[in-house]
């Protein structure tokens, strides 16, 4: 099947069927090849028209016979069909892993009668009721099974079919798998722990009946202020694309604000680019969590299928995602992207004092969001526009907490009780994003400002003066930079090619609200694996190979050989660049009993403000609102 999709647009089940078709058909992937997702060559195909067909890499593994590619290839287009044009060898070892081949590891070790034996030891005959997660083993490979691809595996049990076995981890027992060859390795045996008697179940009526809530009715009667081309949204002066990948699940291209008939636009790509939780606690079952949940696993088939009602309220409109399953099954993500608007509260407001009179303006939003889960934890991301030109990213970090056993009588000295013998450590999450700038143009450079005291007596006889100095950042040397909210530190992305009527290069700036110093001795496994959450902001000249904060493959990769801050050593310069910025979003995750046996939404996230790129507040031309008090419909507020 041919699409004609601008190639920002998501790929399709029939683009990704003719394309693995044509893989399978080699015989050098084997009788039981296992895939680790498709993507668009995003470089290459903008300059294409659509029906031209898009190139796409998909990565494909030969487990029997220790091999793996990155197979270059052709998604069909009405005027090329589906082709092959290369296959690169990939070190069999870096692939991340699919839930498919999650399910067969786990399955794996229900299977070997060692595992069984040292769950019978702990009272757990029924092999059926236990969950393996499979975790990446970075950092922790064993001496004497280097060269393999491997997993070791977080333990659950549970009582019933139905039981949440999260809130019932076995306690120091810890398989190693060969990915590979399903083969347990070993076992690691640290002591038996009484398993958690007490439920952890969360759904509805598990802890007695549901207290009464009353109706809230989100109703739009002219329907939403939005309208959908494909996959071209436009809504209040606001354009962009919407894309899907496999690593990072929803991506945002070609984001233009439309200043009367003059579209400006302000970045070329948006995403969440990688995340990395490491855990903080030298428990047995927990010292080897600290994972990049996207280049080890996947966002794009990790994200959940959206309900109206639940996720999302009022007038809603949904996007489909199409993955390819570690089988090489495609298959589509129904609701995979949620795109609505939502009243924001007061945009702006004042009150004349001496006349009485009292202008307000509500603020309205739109909002386009995904939900992803990763075995217990589940990860919003909502990204915001607003209608006086700023943007926002909310993450919503919510699921269940992941936890250890603890014996009786025992207290967590790295952690904090949540039930009888279940300890949650304390744990870091970060968010590495990826801003594509193009502020008025693809040119830009990049300031960052911070708020001092003016030191000149001359200046500032009343000791009162405070200044904003402006450092400008030309190269990567000087690029890799931490927030420091006491001092107001932000950074401005300016124009090149654009100023305003003041004379002064238009821009946006970006403020990191939410940060995290990585708690981890320098030079561990944890602070080596990522060291791009040892700053908050990092600036790149934009490099098509250079896609991921993270490194192209970073399981099982040698620590720190990849990614941003390896690209940094070149030292490039940022004197006018198209320029690339990795924010780097954090939190300290001290648990609370509270979040226990699910967690309510914590939120965490950045924010782009327009900073000189209009002349003036562009809101200025929002209606007064209408309501109940003035009658009839009229502005009440004006």
């Amino acid at each position: 099947m041919t699409t004609t999709a601008h190639w920002t647009a998501p790929l399709t089940e029939p683009e990704i069927a003719e394309v693995v078709a044509l893989v399978r058909a080699d015989s050098r992937i084997g009788a039981r090849p296992r895939f680790w997702g498709i993507a668009v060559e995003e470089d290459r195909a903008r300059t294409l028209a659509p029906g031209q067909g898009r190139p796409v890499r998909l990565v494909v593994m030969n487990p029997d016979a220790h091999a793996a590619w990155e197979v270059g290839a052709w998604a069909p287009g009405t005027d090329r069909p589906a082709s092959i044009e290369s296959w690169t060898p990939v070190d069999p070892r870096r692939p991340g892993v699919s839930s498919e081949e999650a399910r067969m590891v786990a399955q794996a070790c229900r299977d070997d009668p060692a595992f069984r034996a040292a769950l019978a030891e702990r009272g757990i005959t029924d092999a059926s009721l236990v969950w393996v997660d499979p975790e990446s083993i970075t950092g922790f490979e064993p001496a004497d099974l280097d060269g393999r691809r491997l997993s070791w595996g977080t333990v659950w049990h549970r009582e019933s079919a139905d039981d949440n076995g999260y809130a019932r981890p076995v306690a120091g027992l810890v398989p190693i798998v060969d990915l590979e060859t399903l083969q347990v390795l070993r076992i690691e045996d640290h002591g038996v722990i009484p398993v958690a008697k007490e439920a952890g179940n969360y759904r509805s009526g598990s802890w007695g009946p549901d207290r009464y809530v009353a109706p809230l009715e989100i109703v739009q009667p002219e329907g939403p202020g939005f309208t959908i081309d494909g996959h071209l949204v436009t809504w209040q002066n606001w354009s962009f694309r919407v894309g899907f990948t496999h690593r990072e699940g929803l991506v945002l291209h070609d984001v233009v604000y439309h200043d009367g008939d003059e579209p400006r636009p302000v970045l070329r790509r948006a995403a969440v680019n990688e995340m990395y939780v490491p855990y903080l606690d030298s428990d047995p079952t927990a010292y080897r969590k600290n994972f990049f949940d996207w280049g080890e696993y996947g966002a794009g088939p990790l994200t959940a299928s959206l309900e109206l009602g639940c996720d999302c309220l009022g007038e809603i409109r949904y996007f489909d995602a199409a993955v390819v399953n570690g089988h090489g099954e495609p298959r589509t993500i129904g609701n995979a992207i949620c795109l609505h608007e939502e009243d924001f509260s007061v945009l702006w407001k004042h009150v004349n004092t001496r006349t009485g009179e009292a202008d307000v303006r509500r603020s309205r939003r739109l909002v386009i969001s995904s939900f992803a889960t990763v075995a217990n934890y589940d990860y919003g991301f909502y990204w915001s526009f607003y209608q006086d030109g700023m943007i926002d990213l909310e993450i919503k970090l919510t699921g269940i907490l992941s936890v250890s056993g603890i014996a009786d009588g025992q207290e967590p000295r790295f952690g904090r009780m949540v039930a009888p013998n279940v300890q949650a450590p304390n744990h870091q999450h970060y968010f590495g994003l990826r801003l594509d700038m193009g502020v008025d143009g693809p040119v830009n450079r990049l300031y960052e400002i911070h708020a001092e005291v003016e030191e000149d007596e001359e200046l500032n006889p009343y000791g009162n003066a405070c200044r904003m100095v402006r450092t400008a950042i030309t190269a990567e040397s000087w690029a890799a930079r931490s927030t420091d909210p006491a001092r107001a530190v932000h950074w401005l992305v300016e124009s090149d090619a654009r100023t305003n009527r003041f004379g002064d290069r238009t821009g946006y700036r970006l403020t990191l609200p939410n940060t995290a110093r990585l708690l981890v001795r320098p030079g561990s496994i944890a602070a080596r694996k990522a060291p791009f959450v040892s700053r908050q902001l990092w600036a790149t000249p934009y490099d098509p190979a250079e896609r991921f904060i993270a490194g192209e493959y970073p399981n099982q990769a040698p620590l720190g050989e990849d990614g941003v801050t390896a690209w940094q050593r070149a030292d490039r310069s940022l004197d006018g660049a198209e320029l690339v910025l990795w924010p780097v979003v954090g939190v300290h995750h001290d648990p609370r009993p509270e979040e226990w046996p699910i967690m309510s939404v914590h939120r965490i996230g950045m924010r782009l403000e327009p900073d000189g790129f209009f002349d003036r507040n562009p809101s200025l031309d929002l209606p007064a609102p209408r309501g109940h008090a003035a009658g009839h419909g009229d502005a009440c507020c004006h």
